[in-house]
């Protein structure tokens, strides 16, 4: 790292050290290898104060008021500060919540581009800009100093050399996603050595790679891994904020998941799971921080520059806007926030070599405040060289007016389908007259993503996630069982379009049992049958439960961790998926890169729909109000491909099924099969006559 440009020194009272004015940037804490240059943004401060602390944190060593502003970027260089200094601000300036300002110089503020935090965060009254108990609320002022009980920024050095390490650049149509969390999916291994569980080299071990492998999965989209602070509320109950979308820190590896370095255990398990070929995707909140709203606590942004950092309401300005529904919205608009944004976001491609991103709450991030796809953000992120390979999710849906966006983003953007789970839920659940919407589902949804170049992976598909019911639940549960998040079940989405089978929980019912297992197999065949991307939640292979919770946020538990127990018994479905996966790498046209358009011009079909009986569906077929079958026929995708016959039995009957003639094939050959596995063996001509068991998925690869 080169050095930065000699600059005019000074000298700070009570000191004999030598300092400089510095740079305005890069912003954050820079080391260069003689000291290092302090720059923090902020437009609102009248004073910026830099406290340096002794190795523990415990004592302020010095303060230095930061001597010089350059476009509103408060800056300083010390010589001789290494890594390791540890950091904090204090930011002077008024303190008018009315009018959207909170500054509080006894609050020490960690830096918004700190890359790592020491020492331990405790809840205490005195992290709260205003005093707590006052009737006044947040319009009074607090004097005390939180510094004891906050963490401190560090001075890093992040450089690093990627020996071997080679993105795997797995393209969107081959990519399969395993959706988990950190510690939710290793603390129960027990191929695990202890020290890993829960920890980022947990997911870096043979024993966790190898399961990943033998799903056929290719990318592993983790939730939240920036530092966070766990929710005072949830403290006080004794729980934590498990799934981590309650960011302190945008630049920072959270360090709940490391026993040393973060930084170091994070780089290595990229570095293995990219030796195994298993890109890294990260589930990120670029659209609200962790201090809440007004009545929240001042830890950074709020006193460093609230009315630039944040959407306040226009007509009383001392309240936020709460399109997220946690209390705030970070200002995306405003080009520094927007600076802070896209510098994550390289930092996390070129420091740690993540392959992508999941933006939670994605239509905030092009909010100004209604939602533009050309919003700058995105424009941004479109043109940067940096993250041009970057694989980009939008979860389209924010708690704001005009907030559901399924499909309005851009090109190049792909998008969590919750259109594609509900279809799902519903035709597996037994619902009627659903089959035009299963038919468009399972063909990638173009009505919602078929415009301005977008092609089939625009469509993330998925039946469960961490947010909602695992798949094992959502087939034994019909209402949500939330009671240890300690919000008396009101928490939690209250619709899940699942079913029990007859029994709310646990049943010993053989029938019950089995319909279960049956549903479990034609949720995940449908998933990875469809066009589109499939994603599958991490414990759903081995029927993971959550005790019918839908929301198990605050769960670091059992309850929130994912049970290997059931991994080899009959509840494995691991087996299944590996079928599912190389179906899909054996049959391209599962992978599509165009959309199908059913009759082609010249006459041909790249897919074909039809009607039991082998005959094309007429529109008065789609529109049969009982109906709960679909069978269609994919065409090859090249000459020498192979067509493939799909079944969807959603019926509580048997149906008996013609197989339909195709050109070139002389009989059909069993590939798959829910009800009671598939039979390589069986092989039916066109024309012959078969009854497909109750509620199952079939499909049958054409063979000349």
């Amino acid at each position: 790292m080169s050095s930065l440009p000699s600059q005019p020194s000074f000298s700070f009272p009570g000191s004999s050290s030598n300092m400089a004015t510095g740079a305005p940037y890069p912003l954050g804490a820079t080391w260069d290898g003689r000291g290092t240059n302090f720059a923090l943004f902020s437009a609102h401060a009248s004073k910026v104060e830099l406290c340096l602390f002794d190795r523990e944190g415990r004592r302020e060593t010095l303060r230095i008021t930061l001597p010089e502003r350059t476009d509103d970027v408060w800056h300083v260089y010390l010589p001789q500060v290494a890594p390791g200094q540890l950091y904090g601000y204090r930011v002077h300036g008024p303190y008018e919540p009315a009018a959207g300002h909170r500054f509080n110089p006894n609050k020490l503020l960690i830096d918004p581009y700190s890359k790592r935090l020491v020492g331990r965060f405790d809840w205490t009254d005195a992290h709260f800009g205003y005093r707590a108990d006052s009737q006044q609320e947040d319009l009074s002022f607090d004097r005390r100093d939180n510094s004891r009980a906050m963490v401190k920024s560090a001075v890093v050095d992040v450089a690093h050399t990627w020996a071997h390490d080679k993105p795997p650049r797995t393209p969107w149509r081959d990519t399969v996603i395993y959706e988990a969390h950190v510690k939710g999916v290793t603390q129960l291994r027990k191929d695990l050595p202890a020290e890993m569980r829960g920890r980022y080299r947990g997911l870096a071990e043979p024993g966790m790679i190898a399961h990943l492998r033998k799903l056929g999965v290719t990318a592993i989209e983790l939730l939240p891994v920036h530092a966070l602070i766990d929710d005072r509320r949830l403290v006080e109950l004794g729980l934590r904020n498990y799934w981590g979308y309650n960011t302190l820190s945008y630049f920072t590896p959270e360090q709940r998941y490391s026993d040393g370095n973060a930084i170091t255990d994070f780089r290595t398990m990229v570095a293995a799971l990219h030796d195994a070929g298993i890109e890294v995707i990260l589930d990120v909140v670029y659209n609200h921080t962790c201090e809440g709203n007004h009545l929240g606590p001042t830890l950074c942004y709020r006193g460093i520059d609230n009315a630039s950092y944040y959407w306040l309401q226009p007509d009383n300005p001392r309240f936020y806007e709460n399109f997220t529904g946690t209390g705030n919205t970070l200002k995306l608009m405003h080009p520094r926030v927007l600076q802070m944004v896209m510098d994550s976001l390289r930092f996390w491609v070129e420091t740690f070599h993540v392959d992508g991103f999941r933006f939670d709450l994605a239509t905030t991030l092009g909010r100004h405040p209604g939602f533009d796809p050309n919003a700058p953000l995105f424009a941004a992120i479109r043109q940067d060289p940096v993250l041009c390979n970057a694989k980009l999710i939008a979860e389209p849906w924010d708690l704001g007016a005009g907030g559901y966006q399924l499909g309005a983003f851009a090109t190049g953007w792909s998008e969590w389908n919750d259109l594609y789970r509900n279809t799902a839920r519903r035709f597996w659940r037994g619902d009627e007259n659903i089959i035009g919407e299963i038919a468009y589902a399972v063909t990638g949804s173009a009505a919602q993503f078929q415009h301005n170049g977008r092609s089939p992976r625009a469509s993330i598909n998925y039946v469960t996630v961490h947010d909602g019911f695992t798949l094992n639940d959502l087939v034994s549960y019909e209402r949500k069982h939330n009671q240890a998040n300690g919000e008396n079940n009101r928490d939690g989405a209250d619709n899940n379009l699942s079913t029990n089978c007859g029994v709310e929980g646990p049943s010993d019912n053989p029938a019950i049992v089995a319909m279960r297992q049956r549903l479990r197999r034609n949720q995940l065949a449908t998933l990875f049958l469809a066009q589109g991307v499939p994603m599958l939640l991490a414990g759903d292979e081995v029927g993971n439960g959550q005790n019918g919770n839908n929301n198990a946020y605050a769960q670091d538990n059992e309850i929130g961790w994912v049970d290997w127990s059931k991994a080899g018994s009959e509840d494995d479905l691991g087996a299944l998926i590996a079928t599912l996966t190389k179906l899909r790498r054996d049959f391209p046209q599962l992978r599509q890169r165009r959309w199908l358009a059913g009759r082609k011009p010249d006459g041909n079909y790249d897919v074909k729909w039809l009607t039991p009986q082998a005959k094309e569906m007429t529109e008065a077929d789609w529109n049969l109000p009982h109906a709960r079958f679909v069978s269609y026929v994919l065409a090859p995708a090249s000459e020498d491909g192979k067509p493939l016959f799909v079944v969807l039995n959603g019926a509580d009957t048997p149906v008996e099924i013609t197989f339909p003639e195709w050109p070139g094939v002389t009989c059909w050959r069993c590939v798959l099969d829910t009800s009671d596995g598939h039979d390589d063996a069986l092989k039916l001509p066109p024309g012959a006559n078969w009854g497909t068991h109750v509620r199952c998925v079939l499909a049958f690869a054409g063979e000349s």
